[in-house]
């Protein structure tokens, strides 16, 4: 995820360079990413019109760790737990990288 607007007052210095100045780039990243995540999967659910509870059931575990993984602002998440609530789901998890 890169950010190339320029920060008021530092020409020619993008967002990324900051963060990374300030030492919370990959803290920002990781919180933005979890953000999408979440919203992503929300879109999914309310699409689908399942219960929190029901997404819960089908991936045999709590509805407080389905909480967890619909939450913006929680950015600890595992791979797994994504996955397995996309194949509960009927959808196919993609990650994809690209160059810094």
């Amino acid at each position: 995820m890169t950010v190339e607007k320029e920060i008021s007052g530092c020409a020619g210095s993008s967002l990324d360079d900051f963060l990374t100045e300030e030492g919370i780039l990959e803290e920002v990243v990781g919180l933005a990413t979890k953000r999408v995540i979440a919203w992503q999967l929300e879109e999914i659910r309310k699409r689908q019109r399942l219960s929190k509870a029901q997404v819960a059931k089908r991936m045999n575990t709590s509805r407080t760790q389905v909480d967890r993984l619909f939450d913006p602002e929680n950015p600890k998440v595992q791979l797994d737990t994504v996955a397995r609530a996309a194949q509960v789901m009927g959808v196919r998890m993609k990650i994809e990288f690209e160059d810094a």
